[in-house]
């Protein structure tokens, strides 16, 4: 049950399946998509001008506290396939929103390719903060 009447961040709950399945991320803290499009303008001849957005994927970021070594490791096993000569697999990310209403509303993201921008800072008495960047070839209500 929602406890706003507007979204806030613990409404969102995040599932990231790789190609050995699940990968369990522990305490995430953050989550950023944006939708990625290719902009078309034109100016017409009576001066007027029109518009479009066309598609162009998603891109986005989980961060976290590292917890385990599930990011370091899932990372690892696609670096290894790239110098292995197989391909680099894709993964997909479910997202669950509870609404306003007690509904849910999930999307899905389709082909998504990762990164770790930033494995972590090691230093006495910090946590070890880490980020995973996306891209998405598309986002769909399923």
């Amino acid at each position: 049950m929602p406890i706003n009447m507007f979204s806030i961040g613990r409404d969102c709950q995040l599932v990231l399946i790789g190609p050995g399945g699940r990968v369990d991320l522990t305490h995430v803290t953050g989550f950023e998509a944006r939708q990625v499009t290719h902009p078309i303008r034109v100016d017409k001849l009576d001066g007027t001008q029109i518009a479009a957005e066309l598609p162009r994927g998603w891109d986005g970021s989980f961060e976290l506290e590292r917890g385990n070594s599930a990011a370091d490791d899932f990372i690892a096993q696609a670096e290894q396939a790239y110098y292995s000569g197989q391909p680099v697999p894709f993964g997909t990310v479910y997202q669950y929103v509870t609404e306003t209403d007690g509904s849910v509303s999930t999307y899905q993201y389709d082909t998504v390719v990762f990164k770790l921008a930033n494995a972590g800072q090691w230093k006495g008495d910090a946590s070890v903060r880490q980020k995973l960047e996306f891209f998405a070839s598309r986002r769909q209500r399923v």
